[in-house]
C-alpha cells in the first residue's frame, strides 16, 4: 500500500484501547466506518488535551481522511489504536492512526487537519507543536483536494439529518458522513466485509438546516457520492475494494 507513513522512531505518540460496543458494529458484527470516524476523533481530541494543543486555544477541522480496512473487524472485541504526527506545515498537520484488533482486524489511517484558533480562524502552528513535528519526520502536510466529484446530473438520493448529527462545532459531525456511507452501501458494492479502501474529502461546513442530496457514482466496484447542497458539493467520498 502506497505512501504509508510508519510509526516514528521518535516524537508524540498515543495509545489507547477501545471496547466495541454494540452500537459500533453492524448487523453481523461488523465494525462500522462511522464507529471507526468516531474512535479516530476521540483517539486525536484525547491526545492533544494532554498536550494543551486542544480546544479551546486550538481547534482542528479535518480536511481529508483515508481509512485503509485491511482486515475488517469481524470478530474483535476490542481496538488498539496508536496516533502520530505523520505531516506538518504552518497552518496544517497530518494524523495517522493505526488499529489492531483482538481478533486480526487492523486498519491504517492516514489525515490531514487544517489548525484554527480560538476565534475559528486559519491560524499558524506555532511553538510547542515540536513533539509532533519530530513525528512527521520532514514531511509536509497538504490541504489539496484530490478526489473528483460523481457527475452531479447522475442518481441523487436525499441524506436527511438528525439533531445528533451536529457537533459542538455546529456542523455535521465527520463521523456522520460516514454513516451515509453505511448506508447507501448496505447490501451493495463493495463489500465492507471485504479488505477495502475508503476516503473522503471535506470542503465545506453542512449545517443541521441545510438540504442535502447525495449524488452517487458506481464504477468497476468503486462507490462514490458528492454531499450536495443547492448543487455544491461539501464533502466527496470514494470506496473502494483494497487490491493488495
Amino acid at each position: 500500500m502506497e505512501d504509508l507513513v510508519p510509526l516514528p522512531p521518535s516524537g508524540r505518540t498515543f495509545r489507547v484501547v477501545y471496547r466495541i460496543r454494540l452500537s459500533d458494529a453492524d448487523a453481523r458484527g461488523r465494525l462500522r466506518l462511522d464507529a471507526v470516524a468516531r474512535y479516530l476523533q476521540d483517539a486525536a481530541i484525547d491526545d492533544v488535551a494532554e498536550t494543551n494543543w486542544g480546544a479551546p486555544e486550538h481547534l482542528w477541522v479535518l480536511r481529508s481522511v483515508r481509512i485503509d480496512v485491511l482486515k475488517p473487524f469481524l470478530e474483535d472485541a476490542e481496538a488498539r489504536i496508536v496516533t502520530w504526527g505523520s505531516s506538518f506545515s504552518s497552518l496544517a498537520a497530518g494524523r495517522r492512526w493505526s488499529l489492531t484488533g483482538d481478533a486480526g482486524g487492523a486498519i491504517q489511517v492516514d489525515s490531514t487537519w487544517i489548525h484554527l484558533g480560538a476565534d475559528a480562524r486559519p491560524a499558524r502552528i506555532g511553538h510547542g507543536f515540536e513533539d509532533y513535528a519530530e513525528a512527521a519526520q520532514g514531511r509536509v502536510a497538504s490541504t489539496k483536494l484530490t478526489l473528483l466529484a460523481p457527475t452531479i446530473d447522475g442518481n441523487r438520493v436525499t441524506w436527511p439529518l438528525r439533531a445528533t448529527d451536529v457537533d459542538r462545532m455546529g456542523h455535521v459531525n465527520n463521523a456522520a458522513y460516514w454513516a451515509a456511507i453505511e448506508h447507501r452501501l448496505a447490501g451493495r458494492t463493495p463489500d465492507l466485509r471485504q479488505p477495502h479502501r475508503a476516503r473522503l474529502e471535506y470542503r465545506h461546513p453542512i449545517d443541521l438546516d441545510e438540504q442535502v442530496k447525495l449524488a452517487e457514482a458506481t464504477h468497476d466496484g468503486r462507490y462514490g457520492a458528492a454531499f450536495l447542497v443547492g448543487g455544491r458539493a461539501k464533502a466527496v467520498a470514494w470506496v473502494e475494494r483494497l487490491r493488495s
